[in-house]
């Protein structure tokens, strides 16, 4: 059985009820590193030593700026020795600006730290260790400057997550709906006007329409979480769309068949 917990499901602008999106695998796989990845963390009981595997999905401050807290925690508080592992899958030119990050924030005790330290992983493939996961990257339509991709998240069940990142309807992420088992799309922005590098509920809507025999989950949702009345309300969407709430999680059985639980 695995496990993928949504620790965090809003948008950059964290409405309220909810913590930048994040979603952690099993105990030790990170997707992205928000801001706010330690409480996000701690509330599940982990440390930042505890994660050997994070996969970052593109430049934006909302899923890169809490690398100088996650790196100050293990160089300080839970791996004080350095003996746990740990690999970054990205993009080329990410270590560079990840390095960069932990200087500004914490300068003279994490830029040589960081670079050193860890494993910087560049395939647009790869197994992630003996974790039972796989990943493929592929570019998604997002902002140009942040270099985005997404994800398609493969367990040894056979079991298919498709983690589209940050992105706006896009030919890529419809040729691979049809081959995952679940897909997790980001919903930035209500129907307020035109925002290519998201997707709107009347994006989502369309969506689920042509895939109405997947199971569609929403995160980086920019409606308030759970029953707040402030804010931007959750939009009504098709049965087979889940407008995940931080923390939820997704059980992954060995056969492959899947079950979403609340928090």
């Amino acid at each position: 059985m695995s496990r993928i917990d949504f620790i965090g499901t809003g948008n950059a602008f964290a409405p309220p009820g909810r913590l930048h999106a994040c979603l952690c695998i099993d105990r030790n796989i990170l997707v992205d590193l928000p801001p706010t990845v330690m409480p996000q963390l701690r509330s599940m009981g982990l440390d930042a030593s505890d994660i050997n595997h994070v996969l970052i999905t593109h430049w934006h401050g909302d899923h890169t700026f809490g690398i100088p807290f996650f790196m100050l925690d293990r160089r300080y508080i839970s791996d004080r020795l350095n003996e746990c592992d740990l690999t970054i899958y990205l993009r080329p030119g990410g270590q560079s600006i990840l390095t960069n990050l932990c200087e500004i924030g914490f300068p003279g005790d994490l830029g040589r730290f960081i670079k050193n330290q860890f494993e910087w992983e560049t395939s647009e493939s790869l197994s992630l260790g003996d974790t039972g996961w796989s990943y493929v990257r592929f570019p998604v339509h997002h902002t140009p400057e942040t270099d985005p991709h997404g994800y398609v998240l493969s367990h040894k069940s056979g079991f298919r997550l498709l983690h589209c990142g940050d992105s706006g309807p896009c030919d890529e992420i419809e040729n691979r709906a049809h081959s995952s088992d679940a897909i997790l799309l980001e919903m930035g922005m209500p129907d307020i006007g035109n925002f290519p590098y998201h997707h709107t509920p009347s994006d989502i809507a369309s969506f689920s329409e042509r895939h109405a025999e997947k199971k569609i989950l929403v995160t980086h949702n920019f409606a308030s979480g759970g029953d707040r009345d402030s804010g931007f309300l959750k939009p009504d969407l098709p049965p087979n769309v889940h407008q995940l709430e931080d923390g939820d999680h997704l059980v992954v059985h060995e056969d492959g068949s899947f079950e979403m639980k609340g928090g």
